[in-house]
């Protein structure tokens, strides 16, 4: 039996077991017996929580569900590729790879073909796992896909055209397109570590009425920053893409998602999308679906946004979302669409404790991971994670033509 049914029974039983008058109560012991988290904050959970949480946040938090089809697309299996990598000058095999990373799934896969899986921590390649920010870049697909639709006129519209409550908050005078490259110029604070940041608190807004919670909160911000001038991380806005997405379909974007690409593109399985207090995407983050999904959606990028023959966002999307718009004063790297740019012309989608989507298009590579960092973003884990995606290119680069 894996470990996700085995929490989940211990949470069951527990709860029958215990007569407590709250529900709520219940769920607390449950969760506390079950050595799941009931701080409502991830960013202050223990390692053990995230192992066991991050592969059933849709159990412990509402979701919405974002539909698969019923014909799963079938995926080749291609050369395997070896269990040892040169990277950083030393070889380092996949085992010690994945257990330094705390890694529960990777997939590579190389002209649509899978070339590796590899699962650890109980993991398997039916159990779904939380995306965090790897949600940012599906999000900012979806401007592409209703674009495409002609339901977003232009990136270079004013964001209160399509969000009026934010008329005459620091989001006034911002194009989609500075929402997009996160260059609003709008004061933020996205420290991981600090409990009253912007980040730490945004999610816990309540509506106002039938106001989106996460407008009630952006648009208390204030501008410090001419728009277009200044890049800064913003998981917040992220939230108010969704917003827009939302607005401009008439659609849930968990719907608009499925609609445009799950189903069509024939991914494994369902998503699952966790919501906000108002019973709404978080998105910015929080999107649970298997590694091979991710692996597919990286797929469907590399390809420009085309299932067979229709292009599901404008042509050259891709092109633009994962190439440098904005500097973030790291050399060699960029930030597109909601996605981080490397100068080589690749580009990924990446999350706090360890996901990722890494896309080469010169070597038609995508590397897809999840799993439990140490802390949220670790430089020792990020680092070799970016080195061992190099490594991976070089040696496929580096191969002999197939037969």
């Amino acid at each position: 039996m894996s470990l996700k049914k085995n929490i989940l029974l211990a949470v069951a039983s527990t709860a029958m077991v215990l007569a407590l008058p709250a529900c709520e109560q219940v769920q607390k012991v449950a969760a506390d017996a079950a050595g799941l988290p009931t701080d409502n904050n991830i960013l202050f959970w223990t390692d053990d929580q995230r192992d066991k949480a991050f592969r059933m946040m849709d159990t412990l938090v509402p979701s919405n569900t974002i539909a698969a089809g019923d014909s799963p697309q079938t995926i080749e299996t291609g050369a395997a590729l070896p269990k040892t990598f040169e990277v950083d000058g030393a070889q380092l095999s996949i085992d010690d790879y994945m257990e330094n990373q705390r890694m529960a799934g990777l997939v590579i896969m190389q002209d649509s073909k899978i070339r590796m899986e590899e699962y650890r921590r109980d993991f398997a390649a039916d159990d779904r796992w939380t995306s965090f920010s790897v949600a940012k870049s599906l999000v900012s697909t979806m401007v592409g896909a209703a674009i495409k639709d002609g339901l977003i006129k232009s990136i270079d519209d004013p964001l209160t055209d399509y969000i009026p409550e934010l008329a005459g908050s620091g989001y006034d005078g911002v194009t989609v397109k500075q929402l997009l490259t996160m260059t609003s110029g709008v004061k933020w604070n996205e420290d991981y570590a600090d409990p009253k940041s912007d980040v730490a608190l945004f999610n816990n807004t309540k509506p106002e009425g039938d106001m989106d919670p996460v407008i009630v909160y952006m648009k208390t911000l204030e501008s410090e920053a001419e728009p277009g001038t200044r890049w800064q991380y913003n998981t917040g806005e992220t939230n108010l893409i969704g917003v827009l997405v939302a607005k401009a379909t008439g659609k849930t974007i968990s719907e608009y998602l499925s609609e445009k690409v799950w189903k069509p593109y024939g991914m494994s399985q369902d998503g699952e999308w966790l919501l906000n207090e108002g019973g709404k995407e978080i998105s910015g983050c929080c999107i649970s679906a298997t590694v091979r999904d991710y692996a597919l959606f990286g797929n469907f990028a590399l390809n420009d946004g085309k299932i067979g023959d229709t292009s599901v966002v404008p042509d050259g999307w891709f092109a633009s979302a994962g190439t440098k718009q904005e500097d973030i004063g790291d050399p060699g790297r960029g930030y597109g669409y909601q996605w981080w740019t490397f100068d080589d012309g690749s580009f990924a989608a990446q999350g706090i404790f360890g996901q990722g989507i890494f896309i080469d298009p010169a070597s038609n590579l995508v590397v897809a991971s999840n799993g439990n960092w140490p802390s949220a973003t670790p430089a020792e884990q990020g680092e070799q994670r970016i080195a061992f995606f190099n490594a991976v290119k070089a040696y496929v680069k580096a191969e002999p033509p197939a037969n």
